[in-house]
């Protein structure tokens, strides 16, 4: 009996250990698929319990954020979340098959377009924008997603909308997406790659041939044509018809909508996914946007509009004064905001001041926008704002007859070269300004190039303050690093260096003098056409009022070779010592201004003495010979810097011979203007500056030529009569 009882025992823990290993087994194999099962059931029944609430309930006006339906779409959202976590690399769950084969996203976007429940378009948005954020795999390249992403951004940017924070943040992650994957941007753009047509516009060779005969105007107000708004807009001749584009629909549209917004944020928010969507670095992507999308246009548009509401009344010394504005800065410069909410302090406000705020913010948003994008689309862009901007518009404004127009628009432009910095922009602001000829000037040409004609001659316009401002202009010009700037302004008439005299056999007049050759003061004056024929023989005596400095000697050489010591020599001497108030006043002598050469322009001739110096620093051998030596032999009619010099101060000397206690009042003025004695009234005010402004410019000169001198050159003598 024991050894049955033991044998069916054992038989009875077998057969418990064999259905213990199927129940594990089952319980495997439950637990291996329940999660997927339920996934997907859990995953339709939400999707079913929001359909059913269209069915179940009618003409309710109930918000929908109090139904169930946003609960619904975040579970439905975090299933597919998980569903893509479990699955492998290149697997697609059973709940994304669902969505796409079942056409949930076309059906949303249906939902939101009826807006109801009330607010169920912001719901689909965020559904939007979360899919495609949360999900890793890429989905923009498949039919059932990119088709009703297209609807949703149709839907967007609409006048009076509600949800702009929503669409704004969906427009950025279809950038973001479209940046990780540049070949799905053409399913997003709805472009035809078959029938789609190039625009084109006038280059800038185009437009310097048409400049005169041109008529081009913008559909947005400005300050002397306040009726353009009605006005078609007009084309130049060489160009050809633009590609017709569905108004207000698409990402592009939506986007320039969207950086309009009164919300700052929504605003920032557009500029970022503009930024992502043209620094995508594929150059078939740049033309893309370039030729088959309004970007450019629309961009260069704004850019009028934004211009035409800058009042006609800004004061030109609020202009000058105008912070760099920086579009990233802060959120508030992207709109007109009031200035207790921007970043502009209260001592900046001015009337029209956050008019300049948001157009010189958007001004520096496109040249940000072009340094960062394929130099095919910079290049587009920059000629969409030459042709749409700055022969468009600010071309008329510079060259109208209202000198107070003139004076604004000078400024105005002045502000905006100081913010480019991208070098296609560069590139068309020196086409716009100063043309592309490079063969040299012929006196009183005033058809080659309208407009640089006319700024040249407002360099000594009647108006000190439209001078002034002009010579600001060039100021900030000759600071661009392009190098036509400097060979169009200037050194195209000196390569031929035909200020030079030159020899029967056609080299050039040099003079040569022995070591022991000493150079009479006079002798300079002689020599200067335009100091001679001014003056009689004893009308002035250039040995006791004009120079008492040291006699200089020369070496065997040409004008290019003249020392450079002499140079300086000669610029510190050419002021005579009675003119002088270096030595009265304490830091103004030579030696501290070699360290500080540099002082801010105050009036029209201080303007002059700045640009000319600018030109002096220029590396160039014809430059620095025409500017900066004293000893060419110039040819009949010729003007060098220093012969121009020399006849300021003859005319200076004689005219101070009947300034009674002269030297006083000078040293008074100057420590008025260092800030050291308070205001007062002096006679010959003008006078009396336009003496210190010669003396510090002719150090200025000396201390240019001292920092060009080489290396084993560098110890000034005959300095000590400063």
């Amino acid at each position: 009996m024991f050894t049955i009882f033991c044998k069916k025992n054992i038989n009875s823990t077998k057969i418990m250990d064999m259905f213990s290993k199927l129940t594990h087994l089952f319980q495997q194999a439950l637990e291996t698929r329940e999660p997927s099962v339920n996934l997907l059931d859990s995953f339709v029944d939400h999707w079913k319990g929001i359909t059913n609430y269209y069915i179940e309930t009618t003409g309710q006006t109930r918000p929908v954020k109090q139904t169930d339906i946003p609960w619904r779409l975040k579970q439905m959202l975090d299933i597919l979340v998980y569903e893509e976590a479990q699955q492998g690399q290149e697997e697609m769950g059973p709940c994304m098959e669902y969505l796409l084969q079942h056409k949930l996203l076309e059906t949303l976007c249906t939902l939101g377009k009826a807006q109801y429940p009330p607010g169920m378009n912001q719901q689909v948005l965020v559904f939007f924008s979360k899919i495609l954020v949360q999900i890793q795999k890429p989905m923009l390249h498949i039919l059932n997603v990119y088709r009703p992403v297209q609807k949703l951004v149709r839907l967007c940017g609409l006048p009076g909308s509600q949800t702009e924070k929503e669409e704004a943040q969906l427009m950025f992650v279809v950038c973001s997406r479209v940046k990780q994957d540049p070949y799905v941007l053409n399913y997003i753009l709805e472009i035809k790659k078959d029938n789609h047509s190039k625009r084109s516009i006038s280059t800038s060779e185009d437009t310097e041939k048409e400049r005169s005969g041109e008529t081009v105007s913008s559909n947005y107000p400005t300050a002397s044509n306040p009726a353009s708004t009605s006005s078609p807009q007009q084309h130049s001749p060489t160009d050809s018809p633009s590609t017709i584009f569905p108004a207000n629909a698409g990402l592009i549209h939506v986007l320039v909508h969207l950086s309009r917004s009164q919300k700052s944020r929504v605003a920032l928010k557009a500029f970022e996914s503009l930024l992502l969507l043209v620094s995508i670095p594929k150059e078939d992507t740049a033309v893309c946007l370039a030729e088959s999308t309004p970007l450019c246009q629309l961009l260069a548009e704004r850019l009028c509009e934004l211009f035409s509401q800058l009042p006609a009344t800004l004061e030109p010394a609020d202009i000058h004064s105008f912070p760099q504005t920086h579009w990233n800065n802060g959120p508030d410069v992207l709109c007109s905001v009031p200035f207790s909410q921007s970043g502009m302090q209260e001592s900046q406000s001015f009337p029209g001041s956050e008019h300049m705020e948001s157009f010189f913010a958007w001004l520096d948003f496109l040249d940000h926008l072009m340094r960062e994008a394929p130099k095919s689309l910079a290049v587009r862009l920059a000629k969409e704002i030459h042709h749409c901007w700055l022969v468009g518009v600010l071309q008329h404004e510079l060259l109208q007859m209202s000198e107070m127009g003139v004076l604004v628009n000078t400024a105005l432009l002045c502000c905006s070269v100081r913010h480019i910095q991208s070098p296609a922009m560069v590139e068309e602001l020196v086409s716009f300004l100063l043309g592309r000829q490079t063969q040299s000037e012929q006196r009183l040409d005033t058809e080659s190039h309208v407009l640089r004609y006319q700024l040249i001659e407002h360099c000594d316009h009647i108006s000190d303050e439209i001078s002034i401002t002009t010579l600001l202009l060039f100021e900030e010009l000759l600071q661009k690093p392009h190098r036509d700037i400097l060979f169009n302004l200037v050194l195209r008439n000196l390569e031929n260096r035909c200020y030079v005299t030159r020899t029967l056999g056609g080299g050039d007049d040099c003079r040569h003098f022995t070591d022991t050759d000493p150079v009479e003061e006079n002798e300079e004056l002689e020599e200067d056409p335009f100091f001679t024929d001014m003056y009689g023989e004893d009308e002035f005596n250039s040995s006791e009022h004009l120079m008492h400095r040291p006699q200089l000697i020369r070496e065997h050489r040409c004008s290019g070779q003249t020392q450079a010591l002499d140079i300086v020599n000669s610029f510190l001497c050419l002021v005579p010592q009675e003119a002088k108030t270096s030595q009265h006043v304490q830091g103004a002598r030579y030696e501290t201004y070699v360290h500080d050469a540099h002082e801010q322009p105050y009036e029209l001739n201080l303007q002059v003495t700045s640009v000319l110096s600018r030109l002096a620093v220029f590396p160039h051998p014809h430059l620095h010979e025409y500017l900066l030596d004293p000893y060419i032999i110039l040819a009949p009619g010729a003007r060098s810097l220093f012969s121009v010099l020399i006849r300021v101060i003859g005319e200076l000397m004689q005219r101070i011979e009947v300034i009674p206690n002269f030297t006083e009042k000078l040293v008074h003025v100057r420590r008025q203007l260092m800030g050291l004695d308070g205001e007062s009234g002096v006679d010959h005010m003008p006078l009396l500056k336009g003496v210190i402004i010669l003396e510090e410019f002719c150090k200025e000169l000396a201390a240019i030529a001292f920092v060009k001198l080489p290396p084993n050159n560098t110890n000034l003598q005959n300095t000590d009569t400063l």
